[in-house]
């Protein structure tokens, strides 16, 4: 708000002077060329200078070209100048401006169909300022076929859009892309590997999905539908070995065992059956993510005693009898089949937010970890009351307290249904769950978590709380603090806490916080140029709505002022999303590991990017690159220790100077 006040006081200030006399600082001139190209060639006043194309909101206005009208001819590409451009920050409009430091030249490739029925009609917007006032302006331009020379041509293939041209050279080559934008397409594998495996993040990643899993396993203990089957598992082992205590263990750990390869065989075969890539894919995927929004949302409700969710008798009370008819090994793992098969109905969306999570890893190990250390938390004690069966007497009994878990678990899950949500609408831009959206509906949902710990709300099947315990008091404190700490999210407060899960920073109408890192491009052949033509490094960085490591890594390290200050200031910054939903303008058909694959969305496109450049596809990933598109640094990725980034940044600037 503060930037259009100072821009709208330049004109109250100055209007006098532009009111009194329409003064043209700018002169148009502009013709077609022979090889199929529009000059605009723009002869600035001295002491005056013309502001480039594509500046931020808020500042001048920016040169534009826009066609109304194009008849027997299409458009190749977008405008562009090989001008020289100065930057510079101007507390007019308190930000860093860029402007053309001599008389531009702008290029509009052209392939002309028709000649006939050639007629190109649009408008160019533009500002010029000098150290005084500032002048907008406009320009009209209309081209017939009367204007074409003779033996105009059809633009170069090279002047065709990137799209096209991956359509047009990529098809029937495997593993390559020629011709693309420069070498910026160029794979730079080898180079990597010259670096060195970066396995500390990798394995920090790994680590992370372990924990989760584990912590996960830990809640799925407290889940209604696991509680009744520890005396069902108590009675069925004091059955098998009353006197023999060796065998007693041996079936005790046996049955853990079991439980923990049902689990990460689950985790395997789904790798298996979809690949590490197409995990990765389905873990960013709109539809999968809008389907376990509504599978959350249903858990959820039933968790509040509208409904009880059940997986049919007749499967676990099949297995059951299994294991009672079968004899040695098998019928413990008949045994822990059905503590699976009865479990599910809790443990499925603790299981599935898992798979999602891991699936970021981007390779096989990652679902197979995580449901490694979900098992082996809920493994632990079932394997316990197996060789101690007397540990059963001294268990609470299940009752209202196991009815409270429920809920609360319910809770949870309404709230985190609303991130699976968010990715979907990210993906697709609906902008139906900005982030005040988010954080409102996350506010009222641990307010309403607090109160009821307090029991202050009832729902069914509740019983009358006769007292208030100390563990329902702290949760409920825990509860209203958070909600109470989201609170100046609403203005535009980082909220680091929640930064992995809540829509990023821009999605929010009101915002007072000036400290976010946004990316100066979307789109890397656009963002190259760019930094090319300004004499910059690159700094990529390969996202996704849904990853939640991309948006702890913002939240907490590209927050940190130093980290901002040099990417703003050093580098060209280039956010390429791999789920963004928008449509090419054409399909794109590709060879990749000997098999045809079609590329449908901009997402699909920079996914292929990754892949067929770096080798990854996982996010995040952050990669440092010279003006020819060769890696300057070793590639960086999730790893929030703040010092680390900062040499990693310094790294590339270094190396950039070095080879300038």
């Amino acid at each position: 708000m503060i930037k259009y006040i100072n821009f709208l006081s330049v004109f109250l200030l100055f209007g006098c002077n532009i009111s009194a006399q329409i003064r043209e600082t700018v002169q148009w001139h502009r013709y077609i060329g022979k090889s199929g190209e529009i000059v605009f060639r723009a002869t600035v006043e001295k002491g005056w200078h013309l502001y480039d194309m594509n500046l931020p909101e808020g500042g001048p206005i920016s040169t534009s070209f826009e066609f109304e009208t194009v008849s027997g001819a299409e458009l190749s590409g977008k405008v562009y100048t090989d001008a020289k451009v100065h930057s510079q920050y101007e507390e007019m409009f308190g930000m860093t401006v860029r402007w053309f430091a001599e008389n531009p030249t702008f290029v509009q490739k052209l392939k002309i169909t028709d000649r006939e029925k050639f007629q190109i009609t649009g408008r160019i917007d533009y500002m010029s300022c000098n150290d005084e006032n500032c002048i907008p302006g406009a320009e009209e331009f209309q081209f017939t076929s009367e204007d074409l020379p003779e033996g105009a041509v059809v633009a170069p293939a090279a002047a065709i859009p990137v799209v096209a041209a991956v359509s047009e050279n990529i098809r029937n080559n495997s593993d390559t892309v020629k011709n693309i934008a420069g070498d910026y397409w160029k794979p730079v594998i080898a180079e990597l590997q010259t670096f060195g495996r970066d396995t500390s993040s990798a394995n920090k990643s790994w680590l992370l999905i372990f924990i989760l899993g584990f912590g996960g396993g830990l809640l799925a203990l407290l889940t209604p539908c696991v509680w009744p089957i520890i005396p069902m598992t108590v009675s069925f082992f004091l059955k098998r070995s009353k006197s023999n205590r060796r065998k007693a263990v041996a079936d005790a750990l046996t049955y853990g065992l079991s439980i923990i390869v049902i689990y990460v065989l689950s985790g395997l075969l789904i790798t298996a059956i979809f690949g590490a890539g197409a995990l990765n894919d389905l873990s960013t995927n709109a539809f999968f993510n809008l389907l376990f929004f509504a599978l959350l949302v249903l858990f959820a409700v039933s968790f509040f005693g509208a409904f009880e969710l059940t997986l049919p008798s007749s499967w676990s009370n099949k297995m059951d009898s299994k294991a009672e008819s079968t004899t040695g090994l098998i019928s413990i793992f008949f045994m822990a089949f059905t503590l699976v098969l009865v479990s599910f109905s809790c443990t499925g969306p603790i299981i599935g937010t898992l798979l999602v999570e891991a699936a970021g890893a981007g390779n096989m190990a990652g679902p197979a970890v995580g449901m490694f250390g979900f098992s082996l938390a809920l493994a632990l004690p079932f394997a316990l009351f197996a060789l101690f069966p007397s540990w059963l007497q001294n268990l609470p009994k299940s009752g209202g307290w196991l009815n409270s878990v429920k809920v609360v678990l319910g809770f949870l899950e309404l709230a985190l249904s609303l991130k699976f949500l968010s990715v979907a609408d990210l993906a697709y831009g609906w902008r139906i769950l900005d982030r005040e959206v988010f954080l409102v509906l996350w506010i009222v949902i641990f307010a309403l978590l607090g109160l009821y710990l307090l029991g202050k709300i009832k729902l069914p099947h509740d019983s009358d709380l006769q007292y208030l315990s100390v563990p329902r008091l702290f949760l409920a404190i825990l509860s209203l603090s958070f909600a109470v700490y989201m609170v100046p999210g609403l203005w535009g407060a980082p909220l680091k806490a929640v930064g992995a899960f809540s829509p990023p920073l821009y999605t929010q109408d009101f915002n007072l916080y000036d400290g976010e890192v946004r990316a100066k491009f979307l789109d890397y052949e656009e963002g190259m140029e760019y930094a090319r033509k300004n004499r910059k490094p690159v700094m990529i960085d390969f996202t996704g709505y849904g990853c939640v490591n991309c948006r702890e890594m913002e939240a907490a390290v590209w927050s940190d002022p130093r980290v901002k200050r040099i990417i703003d200031n050093h580098y060209v910054l280039i956010s390429l999303y791999v789920d963004d939903k928008t449509r090419l303008d054409r399909v794109v058909e590709i060879t990749e590991n000997g098999r045809t694959r079609k590329l449908r969305t901009v997402g699909d496109k920079w996914s292929y990017l990754q892949r067929h450049k770096f080798g990854k596809n996982a996010q995040p990933f952050y990669v440092l690159l010279n003006n020819d598109g060769t890696l300057l640094a070793p590639p960086h990725s999730y790893d929030k220790n703040i010092d680390k980034y900062i040499s990693f940044l310094q790294k590339g600037i270094e190396e950039y100077h070095a080879v300038e």
